[in-house]
């Protein structure tokens, strides 16, 4: 069985029944998907607790062009392309929007999926459509943004095309007039009236470089749990008792919260469980220091749920795919 563990940036060691890189699309036609399958890029959002018993699909395929409208560019990107050497491509091309979401890690692909966001910006925003292999019904498959259902680290994918869907490639509409989107924390302290999109980029990266660890220096997933949205009721409760908690409005009924802030609060930043450990510069984020197991990664996430839940009655999910025996799975520890 092919090893997993330098495939996904946790590094847990595990192994798959196969193997398949996919550098065209056209491949996906003569595959057998009777079978379980499993499709990945960079392995960044991505973590082996246990050995996959069926076929890894590894989305290897390259290409991006560029075509100018009257009013904004048209960027077709295939889905094995880097996220970030995308960002940095277009923005030494002069075509900006993509600065707010540099460093991401991943691949094109795997953006709409979980439909990557940062600073104040998604991507979903930005997406005119998807192409893509259609396995139930055995063709390619293009959608308009709507049909992929963008809402906050969601998409159709995770849903009603969950297993069935593979994307080949995307297509985004980035408009001439930039607006620099600068609401979130730290970038508030540039001035939206002279700001470049450059010096966002600079900022975004500086920003994300003192808080994430390098999955190469430090195995890690990134960003491990999603902010919760919780109804604002709750959120007017919880800021009687902590005056200083992040919030972010979604609507008139609902807020977001920083799950970040939540774990820190809850005293769990710097905790370790065997060789897993909450990230000592921010709590968002999971490590793998060295000779972690999935058992102590499955542990460490269910004690972070329980304790939050414990102390705000806020329930916290990963972001971050977890993959068992026969592919994706949710954890969620005891609520008590």
């Amino acid at each position: 069985m092919p090893s997993v563990q330098s495939l996904h940036t946790f590094a847990l060691p595990a192994h798959c029944a196969a193997l398949i890189t996919i550098t065209h699309p056209d491949s996906l036609t003569e595959l057998d998907f009777s079978k379980p399958c499993y499709v990945m890029g960079e392995g960044s959002n991505t973590v082996f607790i246990e050995d996959f018993a069926g076929t890894v699909l590894q989305i290897a395929t390259k290409g991006v062009a560029v075509t100018e409208q009257q009013n904004v560019w048209h960027v077709q990107a295939a889905a094995g392309e880097n996220w970030h050497q995308l960002v940095i491509h277009l923005l030494e091309q002069g075509i900006f929007g993509f600065e707010n979401l540099a460093l991401i890690p991943g691949t094109v692909g795997a953006a709409p999926v979980q439909n990557i966001g940062a600073y104040g910006v998604e991507v979903g925003q930005y997406i005119k459509s998807v192409k893509g292999y259609d396995i139930s019904k055995a063709q390619f498959v293009e959608l308009a943004q709507a049909e992929c259902e963008f809402a906050y680290r969601e998409s159709v994918f995770k849903h009603a095309l969950k297993d069935r869907f593979i994307i080949t490639e995307v297509l985004f509409e980035l408009p001439k007039q930039w607006q620099p989107v600068l609401n979130y924390g730290p970038l508030q302290s540039l001035d939206k009236n002279i700001v470049t999109a450059q010096q966002v980029f600079n900022k975004v990266i500086e920003i994300r470089q003192s808080k994430l660890p390098d999955p190469k220096e430090l195995a890690n997933a990134g960003s491990f749990f999603k902010n919760p949205i919780v109804g604002s009721e709750q959120v007017q409760s919880l800021l009687k008792q902590y005056p200083d908690m992040p919030n972010y409005l979604v609507d008139a009924k609902h807020t977001k919260l920083a799950a970040g802030w939540l774990i820190e609060q809850a005293g769990l930043k710097g905790f370790e469980l065997g060789g897993i450990a909450v990230y000592h510069k921010q709590a968002l984020v999971l490590v793998n220091q060295g000779a972690g197991t999935a058992t102590e990664l499955k542990a460490m996430i269910q004690h972070i749920q329980q304790i939050v839940w414990q102390k705000f009655n806020v329930q916290l999910e990963h972001e971050v795919r977890v993959i068992a025996a026969d592919g994706n799975v949710q954890l969620q520890g005891v609520q008590a």
